[in-house]
Parts: C-alpha cells; sequence; structure tokens
C-alpha cells in the first residue's frame, strides 16, 4: 500500500507563488511515474506535470514556464512549483504515483490521464485571486 501526503496549497494574488509537496510512502518501488493533476470545480480532473523516475517530464501546455515539477528521491518528496499563478489555476491539485515492480513493463512515458495512475493523495487546494 502506498500513501501519498500533499502540502503547500494555499491562497495567493495573481502573478505570486506556490510550492506543492507530496511525500511517498508504504510499499513504493525506484521505477515509478509521479504527477500532479487538478480538479477546478465543474471540470474535469487533468493532468499538471507528469516525472518519470530517470527524470523525464511533461507538462500541460496551460502550465509550460510557469510550473517545474521536480524530486527529492533521498526524501520520496515530489514538487511543483508554481510561478506567475493565474485564477485559472484555481483548483484542488493531487498528487498521483504509479510504481513499477523490478520486471514490470516500464513505459518509455509517463500516463498523462488519471487512468495511468494507481495511487492519489488526498488534494490540496490552490486558490489563485485576480
Amino acid at each position: 500500500q502506498v500513501r501519498l501526503v500533499e502540502s503547500g496549497g494555499g491562497s495567493v494574488q495573481s502573478g505570486g507563488s506556490l510550492r506543492l509537496s507530496c511525500v511517498a510512502s508504504g510499499n513504493i518501488y525506484s521505477k515509478y511515474c509521479m504527477g500532479w493533476f487538478r480538479q477546478a470545480p465543474g471540470k474535469e480532473r487533468e493532468a499538471v506535470a507528469t516525472i518519470k523516475s530517470d527524470g523525464a517530464t511533461i507538462y500541460a501546455d496551460s502550465v509550460k514556464g510557469r510550473f517545474t515539477i521536480s524530486q527529492d528521491n533521498a526524501k520520496s518528496t515530489l514538487y511543483l512549483q508554481m510561478n506567475s499563478l493565474k485564477p485559472e489555476d484555481t483548483a484542488i491539485y493531487y498528487c498521483a504515483a504509479q510504481y513499477y515492480t523490478p520486471y514490470a513493463y516500464f513505459p518509455a512515458q509517463c500516463a498523462v490521464i488519471v487512468e495511468g495512475f494507481g495511487n492519489w493523495g488526498q488534494g490540496t487546494q490552490v486558490t489563485v485571486s485576480s
């Protein structure tokens, strides 16, 4: 069983910055995909950014150049640095992870859909005011 705990959400004004953190614990492996998703009221959950254990990253077009996903493997922690925040970034942000056992097929690229991740955090609210 995997546990993901997010922190770092809050309220900021447009143009501000926040850094989200996600600590993973439990049955985790060295091969993985991790990501940040968000869900605004009345909308579907969407991928913001993903990172593979080899460091490869994928970003949604809406956040490219403003958000940075990173990881600290020693601390089993995932980060999302969010700069130049806009009101449309307002959402609940979720940490997600998919771990692969040593002999399992490891995809060349992380999925960018909800169904590609089997482990989820509880979410943290990010509110950006204009």
